[in-house]
């Protein structure tokens, strides 16, 4: 009994369903948790009657007229047929019925409820009920015999119960279920039914099996099982003649069994495996449709309303004993060719002869014939494919009595069974934002310039032509005369193509808009035997995919250009710009997965193919529903289950998930049907399908804006957040670059923005890394900062007091200047040089104002002390730079009339950031803690580190000594190994400046730059080592800024005084000016000694502009 299984139709949304058919089988009546009752002309019906009910309907009976549904307010009501008007209360119970059905005639109403009661209830007058009780438990379903003298309850309590109407006794009860204590706890719904006509038998199903009793005796008289069932039997439905039983399983396994025989003879699995729970078998017994508690819809085609004649039976039985005798093998010789070419089913095997009950499956999958089942019959179907193909090779299932004959098997047993992964249905080829093309009316596309609708009815065959912008060109109404199914629209043109026929070729159109000339269209014939598969535009080019494996380019104006072949059937085509994007089948897919592999071409000047048959990336076990380009030219994708994939051309190419539609999705049978995807802003258009996975074309749907949203982990911490937002920022905004070297112009702006934007993204993960004392994730942030930023970075740690962090990132931003200078030097002349250094300084000022406002949200918890205040209003220097060229001047000097400039000063509205000579200055301890004279750390190990300005890396400008020594470190190798020479003999003599309080004529510089701090430190270091006898010295540094802290600030202030009194500022400028100007003529030569005469233009990109 060969069947065809139609897909699956969204009906419901998910939860529990029920189906029937009208009396004549005109209709398809179905309900579901949404409330609703939908009539449905056919399968295909798009727009099926639609009544609402309730809030829920758990099951619905249909007869003479009459429809009768178990809603959730504890009520069966009655509504009429087809009008759906509503006609009355049958009955109530105390809590929400779960089952209803009809006696033979529709007198009468069978109802079970969750409170334990069976109701019977007279349709014409619902006074007239008998009531049932004698269940413990709530009531899973009814059935009213085809004489109305009994009705058979299941229930939850583990029974089934067969009830005497008349009397309201119970008759027979068979303790045979899974006791539960509730029906959505239930195993199975345990739906029974009478054999139609006769009643001679109910049908129970039971576990994994359909236990049938006679009405008569009331004793088990037979088993239905197949090897194919793995979960437990759900529901049951006989056939109008009564021989043929139809079942559904949890697991999704659709069977029918000849019952006189005790032959499955059919077998089909949902395509998805989702639960059936409702079954109808049509009146005249062609047809079964099926429902699922995921509010879907099915049914299966032309199965056979009839039994096999008993007579053939008994002719199989007389062959099978009249040739016992002989070789096994030579039962099914003269057969096999017979059945494999004539496609007949497995129930017609001649082998086959009633037998008794036990052993009703042993043989199922035994190859005794060694021909192919049914293919549809046992392969699980993915959820876009029917017929998998077969490869499991399996023999005729023996169902009962076959043991009289496998005795004499032995041999043809040890055929092996093939048990391996089923291969994948491969999905057809498709249009993106298009809806199917059975439809009358239909989208033939939808994307980002405007819709293309198609309209196939008795009165008109046409298509809608309708762009988003009317400046591109008006709508239009096209007669679809040569019937095209595919479409796609342009900025330029529309392209149509149609399948071909047996008398006509396959046809591709255009019709090209922007034409200058009169002639706006043309038409192309494909060879024979050649169809379209899919097509598309560009800029200036169109392309179609055919059923030759061929991929044809053609002009705008219709000149034929290249071809080239493909390694497989084409799924899907899309084309933005120069770019060509084709999905094909890159082979064969298993277990539900589709596999598919991807071509990037370049169809411009420079043609080139940029992915080369990679692999596509899919949800298990689903298939592509979408593909296409972002509004800026990125390729995307989006499959089945709802997961939008976005192309990583920093990442070699490859495919990041950025979004998940079912996140949004209310329910599991809503879905979003995509007709866009934006980059900047980052928006994921698409539209909302409630209960179905594409919208109806009236009326006009809406579109939805869904954010994008990567799966990182734990996004629900600020930590997650923030990286989240991070790496979406950075791949949203890789397409400046792709644009960039394609040659289009770019937002600049707007890049800058996002830039900025991501730097603050890792400003605010570096502060938040602070907090949490993790260091060393801190250096990995200030890795992917810029230059600028990383400086912000050394001046939020200076002020949380984490001076190795600091230090740490003051060599890292070296590093960058050391590599941004030797990029310079190697691409530009030096004249150019400096005028880009220059720019890049200003540059450097506008983002250092803009990361000055944004650092203050970061730093609201760090307040400076009044010192820092005090120091501030006098332009004094930022106390956690490393001034001087090297470690002998750890305080700044002036260096030029001008004097130096500090990097992180806040300065006044207005005024300049470098400072003169005259004004004061001050120095702080914590200049010379990073050139302590503990053992230096791995990454300050060497002299050039342990010297490394701060300041240095931000802004590699030739105006001063400091950049000078800087460049000329990076410039040459000979001059940098010269420097560090003499910087080593001078460390070498010199001890550092943090340490004790120094007594030789060696730190006699030391002495006059002694800060106020230090002043007070002398003074007090033997009472804080009193105090700490196990401090070293960089704890009572520590403790002695703690303690100096909590000076009031006129104290701190006398203390800076004093420091300043110790020292003439003059006179140690023209010693530094002296010293450094010996030391550059010795290492540089006279050619680079005019570079740091002005030290303002250079160190303009450090400072802190405060308004």
């Amino acid at each position: 009994m060969p069947c065809e299984r139609k897909p699956m139709r969204y009906g419901h949304s998910e939860g529990h369903t029920d189906v029937c058919f009208d009396d004549e089988g005109k209709c398809i009546v179905t309900c579901g948790s949404d409330g609703d009752v939908r009539i449905w002309e056919s399968l295909d019906d798009d727009d099926p009657k639609s009544i609402n009910v309730g809030e829920k309907v758990y099951s619905v009976a249909l007869k003479n007229g009459k429809l009768v549904t178990a809603v959730s307010n504890n009520t069966v009501q009655i509504h009429t047929f087809p009008e759906g008007d509503p006609d009355g209360i049958l009955t109530r119970f105390t809590t929400n019925a779960n089952h209803v059905t009809f006696n033979n005639s529709g007198s009468r109403v069978a109802a079970g409820s969750s409170d334990f009661i069976v109701k019977i209830v007279e349709v014409v007058d619902s006074s007239q009920q008998k009531t049932l009780r004698g269940h413990d438990a709530p009531v899973l379903s009814v059935a009213l015999d085809t004489s109305d003298e009994f009705l058979a309850s299941s229930s939850c309590d583990g029974s089934v119960t067969v009830w005497s109407i008349e009397s309201q006794t119970q008759v027979a009860q068979w303790k045979i279920l899974q006791k539960s204590s509730d029906v959505s706890n239930a195993k199975s719904l345990c739906r029974l039914a009478w054999q139609p006509h006769s009643g001679k038998l109910l049908a129970v199903p039971v576990d994994l099996t359909v236990q049938l009793y006679d009405r008569n005796t009331w004793t088990h008289v037979s088993t239905l099982c197949d090897d194919l069932i793995t979960q437990v039997v759900n529901v049951v439905v006989w056939s109008p003649c009564g021989k043929f039983l139809a079942a559904g399983t949890v697991g999704g396994n659709l069977l029918i069994w000849d019952v006189e025989a005790k032959l499955c003879i059919e077998r089909q699995k949902h395509e998805k495996g989702f639960t059936v729970c409702g079954m109808a078998w049509h009146p005249s017994g062609g047809r079964i449709a099926y429902t699922d508690t995921e509010g879907c819809l099915g049914l299966l085609e032309g199965v056979s309303s009839s039994s096999p004649s008993s007579s053939s039976t008994v002719q199989s039985t007389k062959a099978t004993a009249a040739k016992e005798k002989n070789d096994y093998d030579d039962l099914f010789d003269e057969d096999d060719d017979r059945m494999l070419d004539e496609g007949m089913s497995d129930s017609r095997s001649p082998v086959k002869k009633p037998v008794m009950e036990e052993d009703d499956d042993d043989d199922d999958l035994m190859p005794a014939t060694g021909r192919p089942r049914n293919r549809g019959s046992f392969l699980d179907d993915d959820d876009n494919s029917q017929d998998p193909g077969s490869v499991k090779l399996d023999g005729v299932p023996e169902e009962d009595g076959s043991s009289a004959i496998l005795p004499a098997v032995g041999p043809a047993v040890s055929r092996p069974i093939y048990e391996g992964p089923m291969p994948t249905q491969p999905q057809r080829a498709f249009q993106a934002g298009s809806t199917p093309v059975h439809l009358m009316h239909r989208f033939m596309v939808w994307n980002s310039v405007g819709i293309v609708r198609g309209y196939n009815d008795d009165q008109d065959n046409a298509i809608d032509v309708e762009f988003h912008d009317t400046a591109i060109h008006h709508a239009m109404h096209l007669t679809n005369t040569l019937g095209h199914t595919m479409a796609d629209l342009s900025q330029e043109a529309v392209l149509l193509a149609c399948e071909g026929t047996d008398e006509l070729a396959s046809k591709i159109q255009c019709l090209h808009f922007s034409c200058w000339d009169t002639h706006k269209d043309w038409i192309v014939d494909l060879p024979k035997g050649e169809d379209v598969c899919a097509l598309c535009l560009g800029q200036g080019w169109a392309a179609v995919a055919t059923s030759a494996l061929m991929v044809r380019l053609f002009s705008i104006g219709g000149v034929q250009k290249e071809i080239f072949s493909l390694p497989g059937a084409v799924v899907c085509m899309a084309g933005h710009g120069e770019q060509l994007l084709i999905m094909y089948h890159r082979g064969t897919g298993f277990d539900g997965d589709q596999a598919l592999g991807i071509q990037l071409l370049q169809l411009g000047s420079k043609r080139r193919q940029v992915i080369h048959g990679e692999p596509l990336p899919l949800s298990r076990k689903s298939y592509l529903a979408w593909m296409g380009f972002s509004a800026e030219g990125t390729p995307c994708c989006i499959d089945s289950e709802g997961v939008v994939r976005m192309l990583n051309r920093t990442l070699r190419n490859t495919w990041t998930p950025v979004c998940n539609t079912r996140d949004s999705c209310k329910s599991k049978s809503d879905h979003y049907w995509v007709v866009g995807v934006h980059e900047n802003p980052q928006q994921l258009r698409c539209i909302p399908c409630k209960g179905s996975r594409f919208p109806p074309t009236l009326p006009r749907p809406a579109v939805a804006v869904l954010p994008f949203n990567l799966p990182y982990c734990q996004t629900t911490t600020e930590k997650g957040q923030m990286e989240e937002q991070y790496w979406r920022s950075m791949l949203f905004h890789n397409h400046y670059g792709f644009l960039s070297s394609s040659g289009y112009e770019i937002d600049s702006e707007g890049q800058s923005q996002a830039e900025k934007e991501q730097q603050e993204l890792l400003m605010k993960m570096f502060a938040l890394s602070c907090k949490l004392e993790r260091e060393f994730r801190c250096v990995e942030l200030a890795e992917m900062m810029t230059h600028s930023v990383v400086t912000l970075a050394i001046r939020y740690a200076s002020r949380s007091r984490r001076m190795a962090l600091a230090q740490r990132l003051s060599e890292l931003a070296l590093e960058k200047a050391n590599q941004f200078q030797e990029e310079e030097l190697e691409e530009e002349e030096p004249a150019y040089q400096r005028g880009s250094r220059q720019m890049s300084t200003r540059q450097a000022q506008v983002e250092n104002g803009c990361e000055e406002e944004e650092e203050e949200d970061y730093l609201q918890e760090e307040q400076m002390d009044a010192e820092e205040s005090t120091e501030t209003r006098k332009q004094s220097l930022n106390p956690f730079k490393k001034g001087g060229k090297s470690p002998e001047r750890p305080s700044p000097k002036p260096m030029s009339r001008e004097g130096r400039v500090n990097p992180f000063k806040v300065s006044g509205a207005g005024k300049p950031s470098s400072s003169s000579a005259g004004q004061s200055r001050t120095t702080n301890v914590l200049d010379s803690m990073t050139m302590s004279s503990r053992k230096p750390t791995p990454l300050g190990g060497t002299s050039k580190q342990g010297k490394a300005p701060v300041l240095k890396p931000l802004a590699p400008k030739p105006k001063s000594k400091t950049q000078a020594t800087l460049l000329q470190m990076s410039a040459s190798k000979g001059n940098r190994k010269k420097l560090e020479d003499s910087q080593t003999e001078a460390e070498k003599v010199k001890p550092a400046p943090a340490a004790t309080p120094p007594a030789s004529v060696e730190n006699i510089e030391n002495r006059k730059l002694k800060t106020g701090f230090q002043l007070w430190l002398e003074d007090n270091r033997k009472s804080i080592l009193a105090d700490n006898p196990d401090f070293e010295e960089m704890d009572v540094i520590k403790q002695g800024m703690g303690r100096f802290r909590t000076l009031s600030a006129e104290e701190r202030l006398n203390w800076t005084e004093r420091a300043k009194g110790d020292s003439d500022p003059k006179k140690r400028k023209r010693e530094d000016e002296g010293q450094v100007n010996d030391q550059m003529e010795s290492d540089e030569g006279s050619a680079k000694k005019k570079k740091p005469l002005d030290t303002s233009a250079k160190l303009s990109a450090f400072a802190f502009n405060k308004e």
